[in-house]
């Protein structure tokens, strides 16, 4: 503040020496009022303003001052240059072309948010200057981004797009922290290669799949084949089965018949075998048939009877 002083103290003198005419007596003069503008002209170069999320710098006669503004209003030495300094973070898009390890180009589009540090931004100003985007990032980026695309085939840049970029975010981040430079994060937004790989990749894509429908395909007909075949083997046992079990039956129908034929023809004795005959005889006399000796012609239904009396 002692600048501030001076130049009251000068411009005081000034008014009072310029109210002398050539007979040595004072009086008010119009040139006196030259003081009073000239510190009327000097006063805006007094106050320094500085924005929002900026960092003052001053210099004088080029030197950078060992002090810094922050945002607000200040009063400095008029002689003194301000410098403004962004400390808010921004972000930068770089377009390049790169090479992957089998030599495939391929077209990039790559982000970068960064910010300054705020307390080294007047080292930044001394070292680099206010440009140090074009003259120290810039570069770093464009050569770290090429010299990662570089490590993967084209092939597995796509797949490899995360660990692609966590691995130049960290390298950036070490590079460009040297130089008093915060990386925020960063980010691949597009990656576009030439259309001969494109087509050929898409070509491969094409076969793969119609290699994987075939083989799909030819899986569901012999799945099919085989549900088919233990379809008909199924039947066949079943059928089998059937036929066992209806033997089975037959076999059973059978040996229940005899038995009970064999317990019928264990029941006709001779008496009986008159009784039922008397029971059902209709009151004619046979027809005899013969020569020398007769014999009764009995009709089947009378022996049918007398065989299966339980009808």
């Amino acid at each position: 503040m002692t600048w501030i002083l001076v130049a009251a103290v000068a411009v005081v003198v000034l008014f009072v020496l310029l109210g002398f005419d050539r007979n040595r007596r004072w009086r008010a003069s119009p040139k006196q009022f030259l003081a009073i503008f000239g510190l009327l002209l000097a006063i805006p170069s007094m106050f320094a303003t500085v924005p929002t999320g900026h960092t003052g710098i001053l210099t004088l006669f080029g030197e950078v001052q060992d002090e810094t503004l922050e945002a607000g209003l200040h009063v400095k030495n008029p002689l003194m240059q301000l410098v403004v300094m962004d400390n808010r973070t921004q972000k930068a898009e770089i377009i390049t072309s790169c090479f992957s390890s089998d030599t495939q180009e391929v077209n990039v589009v790559y982000t970068i948010n960064y910010q300054i540090e705020k307390q080294n931004a007047m080292t930044i100003y001394k070292q680099i200057g206010v440009n140090y985007y074009d003259r120290v990032m810039k570069p770093r980026i464009m050569d770290v981004v090429k010299s990662v695309f570089a490590k993967y085939s084209a092939e597995s840049l796509i797949s490899s797009r995360a660990a692609l970029s966590e691995s130049i975010n960290a390298k950036l981040k070490s590079e460009l922290s040297a130089y008093n430079i915060i990386v925020v994060n960063t980010a691949i937004e597009d990656m576009d290669f030439s259309d001969a790989y494109t087509d050929a990749v898409e070509q491969k894509q094409v076969a793969e799949q119609k290699k994987l429908q075939a083989e799909i395909e030819q899986a569901q007909m012999i799945l099919e084949a085989k549900a088919q075949a233990e379809r008909k083997q199924i039947e066949a046992e079943a059928e089998a089965k059937v036929a066992e079990i209806q033997a089975d039956a037959a076999k059973y129908a059978g040996e229940k018949e005899a038995e009970m034929n064999k317990k019928l023809g264990e029941t006709l004795t001779p008496v009986l075998i008159e009784y039922y005959y008397a029971q059902r005889w209709d009151g004619k006399l046979p027809t005899l048939v013969g020569g020398g000796s007769m014999l009764p012609i009995i009709g089947e239904g009378v022996l049918g009877d007398l065989t299966n009396p339980a009808e």
